[in-house]
């Protein structure tokens, strides 16, 4: 009885392959449209050919203060990289985006101090809003070897998803984000159509996996959607009492 249930078995497996392989393989061969060409970069986080450098290590050129559009104050740009000014408030792209590609680096500074949220904490939104939490933020901390609550640690979205793994880099060495954004969309009376998603790598690490988005992220309080379009990005100029931090080598592409 058990080698005729294997025969069985093996002639159903061989039927069902025969079945499956019946056909021209050109009935299920796709030839256009034909995706174009992009050149990738030879060095990695470099950017790729099709993308809008946000900042090249020169000027601000693409940003903005949220709060002062004539940039009559604006952060340190020295060697290659920003240095947050606190007093100066948070810097915002000119541009407004909806589905991106995005590379950022930061540098938490070596002679860090403080600890919890106060130690190098900055936060990167991929959506900036003019309300409530202000967008949609993916956070930036040091916690190479600092404690905080998980969902607000670096490679979270604040409040809402703790990272996979913690990812961080010691003070002083860069640290690099690449993150996929897909914005959320709303129906024309104002309610939600599909939540935002992103998916992030921390130091080329997966630390956000097309993690689905409740809302934007307050620091009090439940998280909200508010029909909104294309919005900016924002890097936060956090009020604690560190040391600020840097970025450099910020890069987009549009999806």
């Amino acid at each position: 009885m058990k080698n005729k249930l294997i025969i069985i078995i093996l002639f159903t497996a061989a039927s069902l392959s025969a079945t499956a392989q019946t056909g021209k393989p050109e009935a299920t061969e796709v030839w256009a449209p034909i995706p174009r060409v992009v050149t990738a970069a030879e060095k990695t986080g470099a950017a790729p050919s099709d993308a809008l450098i946000l900042f090249d290590g020169n000027t601000l050129d693409e940003w903005v203060l949220t709060n002062d559009s004539t940039l009559t104050r604006k952060w340190n740009v020295a060697g290659g990289i920003i240095t947050v000014d606190k007093k100066a408030g948070d810097l915002q792209t000119k541009r407004k985006f909806t589905d991106f590609q995005l590379h950022i680096e930061y540098r938490i500074p070596a002679d860090i101090t403080g600890s919890g949220q106060a130690r190098g904490n900055s936060g990167i939104f991929l959506a900036a809003l003019p309300w409530g939490a202000g967008g949609y933020e993916l956070q930036v901390l040091d916690n190479y070897n600092n404690k905080t609550y998980v969902n607000g640690q670096a490679g979270s979205i604040y409040k809402q998803s703790p990272p996979l793994v913690n990812a961080c880099r010691k003070p002083g060495e860069w640290n690099a984000y690449d993150v996929v954004w897909t914005a959320p969309r709303f129906n024309d009376a104002g309610t939600l159509k599909s939540p935002a998603r992103v998916t992030v790598l921390h130091n080329g690490i997966l630390v956000q996996n097309n993690t689905v988005l409740s809302g934007d992220t307050p620091y009090i309080g439940q998280p909200q959607y508010r029909k909104h379009g294309p919005e900016p990005i924002k890097l936060q100029a956090h009020g604690d009492d560190s040391k600020p931090i840097s970025y450099r080598n910020i890069w987009v592409r549009n999806l």
